[in-house]
């Protein structure tokens, strides 16, 4: 697992299935500007990402989730509240604070229970999905049927953030300069009930932080260490960590993902990969990749385009 070849395919696979590498250190602006109009929107080499960008109100529609976290798109999609007792959203300017209701009410109680159980005033809530799910046009390739999200790894401040804050402020980076493993100053006991909450509700199935984090929380957790199981090392993921729900009882046309091992991940053998200098310190291949064409609509599952196409939901 450690040859060059198997590394550069699992860096490549890192890019195509959205890393979200430092996506909650992008800043965004307080005023947008509108996404001018396309001049072709029938072409049909035209990046799906450049239409399903341009909807800022979901489908009129039923709730559906259609397709995979990476290709896909959801109807009827819910709205996160940009604030609550208990969190606020990020980066509003994005447009990202939707998602399928069940990922809503997740996003809720969790943050209901990281108050009461770390003791803080709430979370941050960073990328859930567009109205209508679909490809960005930046920092994700996954997050496209509502069921991902991105969850801040900085505690909530006590007090209301302001537009030009939710805009500008950085998350904190959890992972030592070496990445060998986390900062002690900021990665706290409070990080670790937050990633153990989010795990044990029954209807996430993968937690995506970064290896030296899934190391901490193997040294640290304590007593039922069942929900280690669902945390996954991945790249990037320093700043913040990545909810991932199952696709909901009776959603036929969305498209999960294996069941994962029940096991910790915690042994040396699970982690080695992730620390070694070829993962760590990575020499760019000789030649670099092309660029992949965008994805375009006809790519995607065929009921993406009435999604698309459906009036706006009213607000």
């Amino acid at each position: 697992m450690t040859s060059r070849p198997i590394l550069t395919l699992l860096f490549l696979a890192a890019l195509s299935l959205g890393a979200d590498v430092a996506s909650a250190q992008d800043k965004g602006s307080v005023n947008p500007k509108p996404l001018p109009p396309l001049a072709n929107p029938n072409d049909p080499k035209l990046g799906a990402k450049e239409l399903f960008a341009r909807k800022v109100l979901p489908a009129a529609m039923p709730t559906r989730v259609i397709g995979s976290y990476t290709k896909g798109c959801l109807a009827g999609a819910a709205q996160m509240p940009i604030n609550g007792d208990t969190w606020q959203v990020m980066r509003l300017s994005r447009n990202r604070n939707w998602g399928h209701p069940a990922m809503i009410a997740l996003l809720k109680r969790l943050s209901a229970r990281v108050h009461k159980d770390a003791g803080w005033p709430g979370i941050l809530v960073g990328d859930i999905a567009q109205p209508r799910g679909g490809p960005a046009l930046s920092g994700h390739a996954s997050h496209q049927i509502g069921l991902d999200a991105d969850i801040w790894l900085t505690p909530m401040p006590d007090r209301r953030l302001s537009r030009e804050e939710r805009e500008d402020m950085s998350a904190v980076m959890m992972v030592r300069e070496d990445r060998l493993d986390i900062d002690p100053r900021v990665f706290t006991p409070g990080q670790v009930l937050m990633l153990r909450d989010a795990a044990q509700e029954p209807g996430v199935q993968r937690i995506f932080v970064n290896a030296a984090i899934k190391k901490a929380l193997c040294r640290e957790a304590k007593g039922d260490r069942s929900w280690l199981s669902k945390i996954r090392p991945w790249w990037g993921h320093d700043y913040h960590f990545h909810i991932r729900m199952y696709c909901p009882p009776g959603a036929t046309e969305c498209e999960g993902q294996p069941s994962q091992s029940e096991g910790e991940g915690c042994k040396f053998s699970d982690l080695a990969f992730w620390f070694s200098d070829a993962v760590l310190h990575p020499k760019p291949p000789p030649i670099p990749p092309k660029p992949k064409p965008p994805m375009t609509l006809a790519e995607m599952p065929a009921a993406c385009k009435a999604v698309l196409n459906a009036p706006d939901a009213r607000q």
